[in-house]
């Protein structure tokens, strides 16, 4: 990489650090959400498992979407130790600083993000 780079690596892999072991607590923590519903009708009631039913589904796409960042954040962590970080996967160019403050996973330029 010839390009004189505009990020601190230390603090780059200190964020994606950051991140994800917030997000890992949180899935941690929300664990119990995801479990499946008691389907016993003498103990809960109709709209009660109804109810119990939407909260788990919702809880198992908040977890899929937890995952999906996590993969994002190993990526651009494998991108940093590669020498490949802030180069966006699609066209090459170089990332924005701005872009990469706000969201230090990112791996497209604004142009092929589009």
């Amino acid at each position: 990489m010839s390009r004189r780079r505009k990020y601190d690596p230390k603090k780059v892999k200190a964020a994606l650090e950051r991140e994800r072991v917030e997000l890992q607590d949180m899935s941690a923590a929300a664990a119990d959400d995801r479990r499946p519903v008691e389907l016993d009708q003498q103990s809960v009631g109709r709209l009660s498992r109804m109810d119990a039913l939407q909260s788990q589904a919702m809880a198992q796409a908040l977890e899929a979407r937890r995952q999906e960042r996590l993969q994002r954040i190993a990526a651009a962590a494998r991108r940093l130790d590669d020498g490949e970080y802030g180069e966006c996967l699609a066209c090459g160019a170089e990332i924005a600083q701005k872009r990469l403050e706000f969201d230090p996973a990112v791996a497209l330029c604004v142009d092929c993000a589009k």
